[in-house]
């Protein structure tokens, strides 16, 4: 019995004139779920209908813009400053989640600002609902895509993922990594769990009326499993190599902090009464 998982599904749906990859169809399944869920939330809690169309374009923008930034000054700051335009070429690869996730945190305090007039921690606490799910996605489209994976290992499931990927889509032999950590699995697994609890303490122990408290603790499970996966994961950069900590675990370091804060911030103040209409509010609503 072979103890690893070979792993040679193509990264591509199908190819052409237009291409499309399965990150990208992850991409947009997840944010189209994530859609639905802030709709239904929003509905519940007489929001205005149009705040989730907004919120949706800050998100997205700052989604893309915030993660392929954070990649570029995090991790290859010194290329990318000798290459300026090849920071506009995103479909080449290299976006980072904690950029993403200071972008989107961005976002949020301009929206509440210009959209909604309401705390941040409002928006915050139903907007994270979603996102482990949409990371959970976004990590398996890293599975497809043969990359973030993690050391070598001989636990029975270690991938062998294909080292040569665009030759071998291109029609060359495969070449093999040795058996490794699916470090993508790991952390879609983690952000499932976090998806599943956020969504009970939301809808059936009612945890938004805690201001801050599912922020809270959306940032210190997320970020501290993210902490921990960095032990089995490979370096996304050379430099990461003479770090006691790489570059993923000191940017998770001030989300946990930030996250056990709010937790404590929650948990110290009176819960706050919130009438559920099941209905959009009327467009003029600011409150």
């Amino acid at each position: 019995m072979l103890n690893y998982i070979t792993w040679t599904v193509n990264p591509e749906i199908f190819s052409g004139f237009i291409s499309v990859r399965w990150y990208g169809l992850m991409f947009v399944i997840g944010f189209w779920i994530g859609y639905r869920i802030v709709y239904s939330i929003f509905k519940h809690e007489g929001a205005p209908q149009s705040w989730l169309d907004k919120l949706l374009i800050y998100v997205v923008v700052a989604t893309l813009l915030g993660s392929r930034l954070g990649h570029v000054l995090f991790y290859q700051w010194d290329y990318y400053s000798m290459h300026p335009s090849e920071i506009l070429k995103i479909w080449h690869g290299g976006l980072a989640s904690h950029g993403g996730t200071i972008g989107i945190i961005i976002a949020i305090l301009l929206f509440s600002k210009y959209v909604s007039h309401r705390n941040p921690l409002w928006t915050f606490d139903r907007l994270i609902i979603p996102v482990p799910l949409v990371g959970a996605l976004i990590r398996m489209g890293n599975l497809f895509n043969h990359e973030i994976f993690g050391h070598s290992t001989d636990l029975p499931w270690a991938f062998r993922f294909v080292d040569n990927l665009p030759q071998w889509m291109s029609g060359a032999e495969p070449i093999f990594t040795a058996p490794s950590h699916p470090t993508q699995i790991y952390e879609a697994l983690a952000y499932l769990a976090l998806f599943g609890l956020l969504m009970w303490m939301y809808w059936k122990r009612n945890a938004e009326e805690r201001s801050g408290l599912l922020f809270g603790i959306f940032l210190t499970w997320l970020f501290t499993a993210r902490f921990l996966i960095e032990f089995v994961k490979n370096d996304q950069v050379p430099f990461e190599a003479e770090m006691a900590l790489n570059m993923g675990q000191l940017l998770s370091i001030p989300f946990v902090v930030v996250g056990i804060v709010l937790i404590i911030y929650a948990w110290s103040r009176p819960r706050t009464e919130i009438k559920f209409t099941n209905q959009f509010a009327p467009e003029n609503t600011k409150k």
